[in-house]
């Protein structure tokens, strides 16, 4: 396996992580130009992180991210961050998600390693999800 390690001062590592969180009520308000602004915010909140979006699907319902993330950091901190920001942007500008929300997120997240699976097979997994939600 030809894994790359990434270093800060202190830590050579290579933790990915597949995360999954989805909207209170798994409600189906990550679409159109919701959708498009949840992906340039999650861009902007991992590179400020230094963490690497290895891939991301945003779904009607939920969002999955493969992410590198320095373990000093931590994933909890970057998925913290991720969804109190983009909460409180994206309630800002699109008002109808403050009318059908009592808040954006749920309080919970999936997280797993992948180191057991190969990348190519978790990328292939999240890259369907998007194909096998719209049959």
């Amino acid at each position: 396996m030809n894994t790359k390690f990434k270093s800060n001062n202190n830590v050579v590592h290579s933790c990915k992580y597949h995360i999954v969180w989805c909207p209170k009520y798994r409600r189906k308000v990550l679409v159109g130009d919701v959708e498009l602004r949840l992906e340039e915010l999650i861009v902007s909140i991992c590179a400020e992180r230094q963490a690497e979006i290895i891939k991301m699907e945003i779904m009607p319902d939920h969002v999955h991210l493969l992410v590198e993330v320095d373990p000093q950091y931590g994933v909890h901190k970057l998925i913290k961050a991720i969804k109190g920001h983009t909460s409180r942007i994206l309630r800002q500008e699109f008002k109808h998600l403050t009318t059908k929300l009592p808040t954006l997120w749920t309080n919970s997240y999936f997280a797993a390693t992948v180191g057991g699976a190969p990348l190519s097979a978790i990328k292939q997994y999240i890259e369907s999800q998007k194909t096998s939600q719209r049959r």
